[in-house]
């Protein structure tokens, strides 16, 4: 297995990701119906505050990991925010998902972060997740609101779901 972090030139392997989320997270509307362009992800993969990971297995995308590093304002640091990770059904229990947040880890210290952070969902379904993370890290009690915002017609985009990281590897 190969871990690779993207990069502007890595566009079929970003398609390959969002595939992947889609069908691990059974969410085919968020990361099918309105895919950005080349260009929208050319920027992105080659802005400094995205992270695409990805684990190869025979060139095909077998689990990867969306973050972002955000700059904190009161101190020269950062963090990480581990948005979204997921693992191919057939390739979970292999390492897969502690591997990509093994190389997450090494980027964020590359970075000079101090923290890599994750939200996971309590339910039944990220009883996975909640276990992966438990194994990684520390957990905490916290709430989590989404304040709805207008879009640009003026109307205000209620019910909104949060986009919590999802993993089931």
């Amino acid at each position: 297995m190969e871990i690779r972090q993207l990069t502007p030139n890595d566009l079929s392997l970003m398609d390959g990701m969002l595939s992947l989320f889609a069908e691990a997270f059974n969410d085919a509307d968020t990361y099918n119906a309105k895919r950005p362009g080349q260009e929208y992800l050319r920027r992105l993969l080659g802005g400094d505050s995205f992270i695409a990971l990805v684990a190869l297995k025979g060139g095909r995308v077998v689990g990867a990991i969306a973050a972002y590093e955000l700059r904190k304002f009161e101190q020269e640091r950062s963090e990480i925010y581990l948005y979204d990770l997921a693992v191919a059904s057939e390739h979970r229990r292999e390492g897969t998902a502690t591997a990509l947040v093994e190389k997450l880890k090494a980027l964020a210290a590359e970075r000079g972060a101090y923290v890599i952070f994750v939200q996971a969902d309590t339910g039944i379904d990220d009883a996975p997740a909640a276990a992966l993370y438990a194994k990684l890290g520390t957990r905490e009690e916290v709430l989590h609101f989404d304040i709805a915002v207008s879009s640009a017609t003026g109307a205000v985009q209620q019910g909104a779901p949060a986009n919590a990281p999802k993993e089931r590897g």
